[in-house]
């Protein structure tokens, strides 16, 4: 399946964390205010252990007065001590909010760029990702994997970041007032550290399947929507719910099963610290009473233990948040460095005359390698004529027009165009002249004015208006309320096939090709309509190159040259005539729809 090329390519491996730090590249632009950011972040952490510390004082008796100028017991000082207490306070309200703003602004700013990058990506990439890749599935995966991204530069990276803040500041002020207790406290870190990884992997693990059944469920729920009148019509709805039920059973097993692991992780991380903690205050209170610590170290060292604990166990669970983000961030930047073709945004003055040859070209698609789609065919279409491509289903029509578009690179031959290799020509130099109105019409949801316009976006309501005309357009346009500005709703579903095809032709007319492609134009119109659009395409062909894939051989007879295709092979061209005097392939075609 298409999931399975996709996935094969990222798969949390070796080098994971390092693949997943390429996004990085995209803070890079805004490190100035990242760094200032990281600034007020720090200086935030610090003044939050200073809290403790000056809590910590309060609670000083005996021996106290030389070390800490504020006792308890004089009303002053302790006044003093809350005054630096609300001073605290104050200045870390102040830096945490800068910290906030600065970190959601780069971090917004990043995936702006992100999601233009990606949506760019996904555009330019060639036809053959899509094929190996659901449409469905990616967008999914993308709106997912930015999500989980948001979150780890908007709160997780500070959150973890200033844990590990606290957690070396008290270590650090710990030191100070007993290495014997910092030595007992560090005896059980390894060891949490240890089973912190063991969780992590597992969390990861069932995190990255829950989010592949998640992005499978989106993926046939895109499909259903999109093909809602074949699942209508076919009567496939309870079918749908039952497909649709058994992925939605898959992630709801899958999020119950990564709950039971995160269940243990903090059951463990409650177990393990606080009752290492116990162990480490209990220690400390003895200490106490054979006189190797004073009372106010002793409360200091308290305070400290309990944000240091805090702090541990807050890491426990933002690392698992960020093994789960360093998935996703693994797969966006493995699709952000995924090939695309050479599209540019420069126009040319460059006009084809539209001659057109293929030699001796080979092609067979890199998702069925051992199957030849085309085999030596080798043809010439001269500037102005007709070319009319039959044959029986499979045969490799439709390979043809991919090929002129250079939607594939053929496997060996070539393409020629007015005498030069397609591959010497830039490719939207090339594409910008030609056009193609394929059997099934995919209009944008949008206004009728809107979909003809996408063959020239800078054309002028009279030039829009005009090609419509030439298109027979206007005579069901003028019958709408709204006229041009009638919305076709999505995937164009408020008009019908007919319609759709001539806001198609007057698209392509707009566009003014050199190159014509009609990829079976009229083969799914009522009689009615293939008149109207028959009519609108003969205009559209005039003084152009057209290639015509035809399935009615009624619509090709006074086409220049016939190219008859047969399993991938060119096995007769000529005239209508010629080749129903052959008694071939063709008049077998013929045969089989005239009678």
């Amino acid at each position: 399946m298409a999931k399975d090329n996709f996935e094969g390519r990222v798969k949390l491996e070796k080098g994971a964390y390092k693949r997943a730090f390429r996004v990085f590249r995209y803070v890079k632009p805004y490190k100035g205010i990242f760094t200032v950011g990281m600034i007020f972040l720090f200086l935030s952490s610090l003044a939050t252990m200073g809290f403790p510390y000056l809590l910590g004082g309060l609670f000083g008796t005996e021996g106290t007065t030389e070390n800490n100028p504020f006792e308890f017991n004089n009303l002053n000082n302790v006044n003093v001590v809350l005054l630096l207490l609300f001073f605290v306070f104050l200045i870390n309200a102040i830096f945490s909010f800068f910290r906030i703003y600065l970190f959601t602004w780069v971090a917004e700013h990043t995936l702006e760029d992100l999601r233009n990058d990606a949506f760019k990506r996904l555009t330019f990439s060639p036809i053959s990702f899509y094929d190996k890749n659901q449409v469905g599935e990616l967008s999914s995966r993308i709106a997912t994997d930015i999500g989980l991204l948001q979150d780890l530069l908007v709160t997780n990276l500070a959150e973890f970041i200033r844990q590990w803040i606290t957690i070396i500041v008290g270590i650090a002020v710990v030191a100070m007032i007993s290495p014997k207790l910092l030595g007992i406290m560090l005896a059980v870190v390894p060891v949490v550290i240890i089973l912190v990884i063991v969780f992590g992997r597992k969390i990861k693990k069932l995190s990255k399947e829950a989010q592949s059944a998640a992005a499978e469920s989106n993926n046939i729920l895109s499909e259903t929507l999109t093909g809602i009148k074949n699942v209508k019509s076919f009567g496939n709805e309870y079918f749908e719910m039952a497909r649709y039920g058994l992925q939605s059973k898959n992630i709801k097993l899958l999020s119950i099963k990564g709950a039971v692991a995160r269940g243990l992780f903090a059951s463990f991380i409650i177990l393990g610290l606080f009752g290492s903690v116990t162990f480490v205050i209990y220690k400390g209170y003895s200490m106490t009473l054979t006189g190797e610590l004073s009372s106010r170290d002793f409360h200091t060292f308290i305070l400290f233990t309990a944000f240091l604990a805090a702090s541990f166990g807050g890491v426990g669970t933002l690392m698992g948040k960020i093994q789960r983000t360093v998935g996703a961030t693994e797969r966006l930047m493995d699709l952000l460095d995924n090939p695309t073709e050479a599209i540019t945004n420069q126009k040319s003055d460059i006009r084809l005359k539209g001659k057109v040859e293929f030699k001796n070209v080979d092609f067979l698609y890199e998702t069925r390698a051992d199957v030849d789609v085309i085999k030596n065919v080798s043809f010439l279409v001269n500037p102005g004529e007709t070319i009319a491509i039959v044959g029986p289903s499979g045969a490799g029509k439709s390979t043809i027009t991919s090929l002129l578009l250079r939607f594939y690179e053929v496997t060996s031959g070539a393409v020629l165009f007015d005498d030069k290799n397609t591959l010497d020509y830039d490719l939207t130099e090339l594409r910008s002249q030609m056009a193609i109105v394929p059997q099934e019409v995919m209009l944008f949801a949008g206004t009728i004015k809107e979909n003809i316009a996408y063959g020239n976006p800078d054309a002028t309501d009279e030039e829009i208006r005009d090609a419509a005309l030439r298109a027979n357009a206007m005579e069901f346009i003028d019958k709408f309320p709204s006229g041009m500005e009638t919305l076709v709703g999505d995937r164009g579903v408020q008009l019908s096939g007919g319609q759709k095809q001539r806001v198609a032709i007057a698209r392509a007319i707009l566009k003014n090709p050199t190159l014509l492609i009609l990829d079976e134009a009229t083969s799914s119109l009522d009689s009615e309509s293939e008149r109207l659009v028959q009519d609108a395409l003969d205009k559209l062909m005039q003084n152009r190159t057209s290639v015509v894939i035809a399935h009615r051989l009624s619509t090709i007879k006074n086409a220049n040259k016939i190219l008859v295709l047969d399993k991938g092979e060119l096995v007769e061209q000529g005239t209508h005539d010629e080749l129903i005097a052959q008694n071939g392939v063709y008049t077998k075609l013929s045969k089989l729809q005239f009678g």
